[in-house]
């Protein structure tokens, strides 16, 4: 259920027995920039660890749980085009507590507090508050470039988006920019955020709309006059991209990225699927089990299908003297598909394993949430579960054979061992 609480700034109701918590998310969107990516993870930062009335970690906690224990955080992401900074809450659900209170409404509050009340005097976060947060948040960014799988994946990223910058960038921004960013302009950029972002927040719980729409009308939101979210990136395909990067590292890792053309809930997402399953996706896909368990030219090996930018990845760990080898076992994988070689044993097993996971999404709440959120923008996504597994059930080995010859390689990053290899 989705109610208008300004223009640009929706409210989903999402009412469930499930759990005995009531959860709340934020979400304000805006087109992805490397600059927005960059002000809004440090933004992020700082609004989860303090506000004018709780200006310390610590406070913030302690009120917290005398909310029976809240649970309260804000971080950044982004899908397709656009770019996320969301705060969060989990509160317990009242009808559990041993006398009526009114803590979803307390939580609100709250919440209030963080968004619109930041710990900001003279124009300015709390100084030394706003210098320990940009040297944690650059701290961790250089803890994700260390991390050698996490590297080859935004590494192929670069490389893959290398004429489309600003999908390059990780959702958490540059170093290079938040190691610049001024407290002024933080401010600043914090102010135009409230003013001028795509608003959607959803609740989730045991609750009604008409108990829960008053709590939120109360926030001052202003409306704002702006294009509603474009979420697909549009790619042309161009030459093969190729990078090799040398490190001191004990295992190779060989990533590559392909275009599939293929994009949420459009005509081929359902065989999309299925052929991702089929392809790396799943310990019975012809990556895992040709490339990895046959052959033992892997340490792993997965394929994952990014379907808001008509992508699909592959990640393999390898001994860097078999790349040429691992390579060619790869494209015979996709060759394979590419001919319609599928059994209908590993058509049927996929099928199943999708539909377990779908099932197991609908017990997730953060899976539910996002759902209704999609829905509200993609209207030709919203569908019952029969019709899903119907969709699923549908597909042939035709329809995965027409989606794998749509895919094409578009970039290989190779991160090439130099140092004590593994035996």
């Amino acid at each position: 259920m989705t109610i208008s609480l300004a223009e640009n700034v929706t409210l989903h109701v999402i009412p469930t027995k499930k759990y005995k918590t009531t959860r709340v998310l934020i979400r304000f969107a805006t087109d992805v920039t490397k600059e927005n990516a960059s002000y809004r993870t440090l933004l992020s930062s700082l609004l989860e660890t303090s506000s004018a009335n709780y200006p310390t970690n610590k406070q913030m906690n302690e009120h917290l749980s005398e909310l029976y224990g809240a649970s309260f955080g804000s971080g950044t992401g982004k899908k397709g085009n656009q770019h996320f900074l969301e705060v969060s809450l989990s509160v317990v659900n009242e009808k559990f507590l041993p006398r009526k209170e009114a803590v979803l409404a307390a939580g609100i509050d709250f919440l209030e507090q963080v968004l619109f009340y930041p710990n900001v005097q003279d124009g300015q976060f709390d100084q030394a508050q706003f210098e320990r947060e940009k040297r944690n948040l650059m701290a961790y960014i250089q803890s994700i470039y260390d991390d050698k799988q996490s590297r080859a994946g935004l590494s192929l990223q670069a490389l893959y988006f290398e004429d489309y910058p600003e999908q390059a960038i990780p959702s958490f921004g540059d170093y290079h920019i938040i190691k610049n960013i001024e407290n002024e302009a933080l401010v600043s950029y914090y102010h135009q955020m409230l003013r001028e972002d795509q608003i959607d927040i959803m609740v989730l719980g045991d609750v009604e709309e008409e108990s829960v729409r008053p709590l939120f009308e109360s926030l001052p939101f202003q409306g704002r006059s702006i294009s509603a979210p474009s979420f697909f990136v549009d790619t042309v395909a161009t030459s093969l991209k190729e990078q090799t990067e040398c490190l001191e590292v004990k295992q190779g890792k060989l990533n590559m990225g392909y275009q599939t053309g293929v994009y949420y809930y459009d005509e081929d997402y359902f065989a999309a699927q299925v052929f991702n399953g089929l392809f790396g996706g799943f310990p019975h896909s012809k990556l895992f089990m040709n490339v990895r368990e046959k052959e033992s030219m892997a340490y792993y090996a997965s394929s994952h299908l990014d379907t808001f930018r008509g992508m699909l990845t592959v990640q393999t760990g390898i001994d860097d003297r078999l790349k040429d080898k691992v390579m060619t076992l790869i494209d015979a994988q996709l060759a394979s598909l590419q001919l319609g070689e599928i059994s209908q044993e590993d058509l049927y097993q996929t099928k199943e394993m999708l539909k377990n996971q779908y099932r197991l999404s609908q017990d997730n709440p953060s899976v539910m949430m996002e759902v209704s959120y999609l829905s509200h923008y993609i209207p030709n996504m919203v569908m019952s579960d029969d019709d899903w597994f119907n969709k699923i059930d549908a597909v042939e080995v035709a329809d995965v054979q027409r989606v794998a010859q749509r895919v094409k390689k578009q970039a290989i990053y190779f991160m090439k061992g130099v140092g004590e290899r593994v035996s």
